[in-house]
């Protein structure tokens, strides 16, 4: 499947925003978010260099914010279409079903457990089979859980190496309110669906919701 090979620190730097893609380095000198303030390219430091007082259209703003959630959750455009297609259909705010679909996506609830650094990490992981959902084997980081769902390491891969001090590991990372954490035994469920509040950062549904309706 299709994804996207490039600089991750590139994206921030296109988005003008931390997007915190890459977890603790993000919090470090090493960003590169904090020593590059331009965007990347060229005409990087001429073109669009930060607090600029150029003109945006609506449009800018409106594919702006839907890239940015899109590289946030690391979706690629096909998906992110359907996604929002689905979120569209659903009863309620299209833009807060959007991002509550976005949220219970396998790999970012693995994210939001704790049981990942950021949510390429967890993306990997679950690619590589390392997780159940309700006692089923899966492989699907774009799986979308509902309440209810319970989520675990498997057995056999408890006994790899690089899961033996995962308990101390993930203890040291805070899990969602919407989401419920036994440590010890490396498992979590999904409570219910997490509220506006709950999803953070820098994101204007609204903008989206208008890029989709032109």
């Amino acid at each position: 499947m299709a994804r996207y090979t490039g600089s991750a620190c590139k994206l921030c730097r296109r988005e003008n925003v931390k997007l915190f893609l890459k977890g603790e380095r993000c919090y470090t000198p090493k960003c590169s978010f904090e020593k590059r303030a331009y965007a990347p390219g060229d005409h990087g430091k001429t073109g669009s260099s930060r607090g600029g007082g150029e003109r945006v259209s609506d449009y800018s703003r409106q594919l702006r914010a839907k890239q940015r959630v899109r590289r946030v959750y690391g979706v690629l455009e096909r998906q992110f279409s359907r996604v929002y297609g689905i979120a569209e259909k659903t009863p309620g705010i299209t833009g807060l079903n959007l991002l509550q679909l976005l949220e219970t996506r396998l790999d970012n609830v693995v994210y939001r457990l704790g049981f990942a650094d950021n949510r390429a990490s967890a993306r990997q992981m679950v690619n590589h089979g390392h997780f159940m959902v309700n006692g089923i084997h899966v492989d699907i980081p774009s799986m979308i859980l509902k309440p209810g769902d319970q989520i675990a390491i498997r057995e056999v891969s408890k006994k790899r190496k690089m899961f033996q001090d995962f308990a101390d590991y993930a203890e040291k990372r805070n899990c969602a309110l919407w989401l419920d954490r036994d440590v010890k035994a490396l498992s979590g469920r999904v409570l219910r669906l997490p509220e506006r509040s709950e999803i953070d950062g820098d994101i204007t549904e609204q903008l989206i919701v208008e890029y989709y309706s032109r």
